[in-house]
């Protein structure tokens, strides 16, 4: 018999998260039999932590429910044909360490994953991440080779891809970030321009500077008052992709803002929420581009690996406050 630990939600998360919010329990597995349902045991390997788990904790969740999360996963015993022992798979079943499935929620890594790549990446920037990054660029700002991007949260798992992408796409970056070190990163990645929103003395002269004539298309991973600093310096229609909102995700009161409809008429602006799971059944078409150009060295990634499950909880709240460079996991 296995015995798994977990991660629960204690307590509904009230303005920032605490440790004090997040309890650790073991749960008992039962033995795999032949013929019934379960009839795979897998292992996480890497476990992710993103900012989209603390709207969603309280949009989905209970207290007491295990924290939802996504894991590349090991397969230790298998009784489906399907799933090889030793096979690694990316799965939705949250802060957990071992699991039962039956296969129908896992997706297997692509056959051609080439070992010196760490399996991690399926988490980040060859997971929903980047994949995020690709469809919200493709699909929602719908790029053209010539235009400015601009991106917040540049230095962050999505925002990272998002910048390399619309550099791959023929386009001119802007990316923003709150670091000295996360700008010199975006430099490294090729960004036309980065800057340090904490720093600059005026967010709407440092985005006029970047890009005199303004902004083509505005990836959105921030929300708040950037968003509404940034709306005001789109071209004529111009294009947003609302992907996240972290400016807002720990606020006990709701933040009242600037409204968007005088700039959105003006400059007849399209501006677009969305999530990335509309692309589902193109996952496999994102999954190999961006496998490509990972490959290939066109695509840049880093990672900011917790050790220890144990770590979990720190390691969601570090990220929540900015400490990650890229892609934050933890591993097992």
């Amino acid at each position: 018999m296995v015995v798994a630990k977990a991660w629960v939600l204690k307590k509904h998360f009230d303005g920032f998260p605490k440790t004090s919010d997040f309890d650790l329990k073991k749960i008992e597995l039962p033995d795999l039999k032949d013929g019934g349902e379960q009839k795979l045991l897998l292992a996480s390997v890497f476990l992710s932590v993103d900012p989209y788990m603390r709207p969603y904790s309280r949009r989905d969740m209970k207290e007491g429910d295990i924290m939802i999360g996504t894991q590349v996963a090991r397969i230790v015993e298998s009784k489906n044909p399907a799933f090889a022992v030793g096979a690694f798979v990316v799965s939705d079943r949250g802060w957990r360490t071992h699991f039962i499935s039956d296969g129908k929620d896992l997706q297997l890594l692509p056959s051609n994953w080439p070992e010196s790549l760490p399996r991690s990446l399926a988490l980040g920037t060859v997971g929903m991440p980047g994949l995020t990054a690709y469809f919200g660029l493709l699909e929602v700002c719908k790029m053209k080779p010539g235009e400015t991007v601009l991106v917040n949260a540049a230095a962050g798992a999505v925002g990272s891809v998002v910048g390399q992408l619309a550099k791959i796409g023929g386009c001119k970056v802007v990316g923003c970030a709150g670091s000295d070190d996360k700008v010199a990163y975006l430099k490294k990645l090729g960004f036309d321009e980065a800057f340090n929103y904490k720093t600059v003395k005026s967010l709407d002269e440092a985005l006029r500077k970047a890009s005199p004539d303004g902004y083509d298309c505005f990836f959105d991973n921030v929300g708040g008052e950037f968003a509404s600093v940034a709306i005001n310096q789109m071209k004529k229609y111009g294009r947003i992709a609302v992907c996240g909102a972290i400016s807002q995700y720990n606020d006990s009161v709701p933040q009242k803002g600037p409204y968007v409809q005088i700039p959105m008429i003006f400059k007849e602006l399209r501006m677009e929420g969305f999530i990335v799971s509309r692309w589902n059944n193109r996952r496999e078409e994102g999954v190999k581009a961006l496998l490509k150009w990972v490959m290939e060295g066109k695509v840049k990634y880093y990672e900011q690996v917790t050790e220890g499950f144990e770590n979990m909880p720190m390691a969601f709240i570090g990220m929540l406050k900015g400490e990650n460079t890229g892609k934050a996991v933890v591993k097992v």
